[in-house]
């Protein structure tokens, strides 16, 4: 996979080149309200556009449908790069238009513009090679040379991620080199202890990377909403908290397989529960109480993970050598269900090894709840991606840079 520096050093004055980003931030109408995704893109913008490139940026944000939606425009996303920047930053209002032909075409040495949302063109998502094959020959039309920095996209066969580098020169850029090699440390030579903790509504979303960590890992912590699923199937009572009861056959495989692989599975003991889930708008006193992860009450829901199982779970992280955390241990959007997860994220600034906070809504906490990214050994900018290159996926994006 060539680099970014190796692009810088074969010269780029004049050239444009088409970065695509991961632009995709939460807004609160045009607000957003994380920047972490903006941010983590700079240095690669700054580096061509400081050498003279002609930069055209394109993401994708949320999930129009293949058509314009102004709920979904870039234009903040645009802004607040160019505000990073420190520098004027154009805006297109279209993909492959005459917006963007004119915006491109317009561009000086070292000016930066933005396309876009690149899913307002059905092209860009579509499962026919056809038609993913004719937005990739347009937006290539735009360029000189392709640069891939949106790891958050990487495991999406879309057009500007796994079409559109066969078509340019094709380079891999800072943040994708660095996703790339945190990635590396976690399944090719692991330093040990190696601690994962999985957290997150869905167990069946996690259930593939749990197989793959049972043969690497030394000690899984589980919470969040899936939690209660293998609280289940070890026959808790749950309440009516989540639950994914058709997942309770793999889940219960999953303990036996790592009580006889020796792998430390290790479950809540104790868990904040109400009778209703909390308003996250108004964000009013839920009032939650503590009960023993085997003695939810049948008509509670279970919320956060409890005061004792906080400790126990940084115990367990207190000697990693190694520590990967994706998922929140509950609803940290609310105050009263917070600090499971902030416990967590404390102990991974705690802990003496190279910790990775897993992106999503893991990364989205660590800065909700007020923590110091520089206090992590990494915080990845792509949860889907990540689980998927430890599940040992080939991801498209990365694919598609490495021929």
């Amino acid at each position: 996979m060539k680099t970014i520096d190796e692009l810088l050093s074969e010269g780029v004055a004049g050239k444009r080149v088409f970065v695509r980003a991961d632009l995709n931030v939460p807004l609160d109408g045009t607000t957003i309200t994380d920047d972490g995704r903006i941010r983590a893109v700079v240095p690669t913008v700054k580096a061509l556009a400081d050498a003279g490139a002609r930069v055209i940026v394109a993401s994708h944000l949320g999930r129009p449908k293949g058509a314009p939606d102004p709920a979904f425009s870039l234009a903040p996303a645009a802004a607040r790069l160019g505000e990073l920047l420190g520098a004027d930053v154009a805006f297109a209002e279209d993909t492959v238009g005459t917006s963007a032909e004119t915006v491109v075409s317009a561009l000086a040495d070292g000016q930066v513009a933005v396309i876009e949302n690149l899913r307002f063109n059905a092209g860009e998502t579509s499962k026919d090679d056809t038609e993913r094959a004719a937005f990739a020959d347009k937006l290539a039309g735009l360029a000189d040379v392709y640069v891939g920095d949106g790891f958050g996209a990487v495991h999406r066969k879309h057009a500007s991620v796994f079409d559109l580098p066969k078509r340019l020169p094709h380079y891999a850029g800072y943040l994708i080199a660095t996703e790339v090699g945190v990635l590396k440390k976690l399944t090719d030579d692991v330093q040990r202890p190696y601690v994962v903790a999985l957290g997150g509504a869905k167990v069946s979303d996690k259930l593939a990377v749990i197989d793959q960590l049972l043969g690497k890992a030394d000690r899984l912590l589980i919470g969040g909403g899936m939690a209660y699923t293998f609280l289940k199937a070890k026959g808790y009572e749950v309440g009516i908290s989540l639950l994914q009861e058709d997942q309770i056959p793999a889940v219960q495989e999953y303990i036996e397989r790592a009580e006889k692989s020796g792998v430390e599975l290790v479950l809540p003991v104790d868990v904040l529960v109400s009778p209703e889930f909390p308003d996250l708008k108004t964000k009013a006193p839920a009032n939650p109480t503590t009960v023993a992860a085997d003695a939810i009450p049948a008509d509670q829901e279970g919320l956060d993970i409890g005061p004792e199982t906080r400790k126990l779970y940084a115990s367990k992280l207190a000697d990693a050598a190694t520590v990967f955390w994706n998922g929140p241990m509950g609803v940290f959007e609310h105050p009263d269900y917070a600090e499971g997860t902030k416990a967590v994220a404390q102990a991974l600034v705690d802990a003496p090894g190279f910790t990775v906070v897993g992106g999503g809504d893991s990364a989205a906490a660590v800065r909700t709840l007020g923590f110091d990214e520089k206090a992590f050994g990494h915080i990845s900018t792509g949860g889907g991606a990540s689980l998927e290159y430890l599940e040992g996926k080939t991801l498209p994006g990365l694919a598609a840079l490495e021929d």
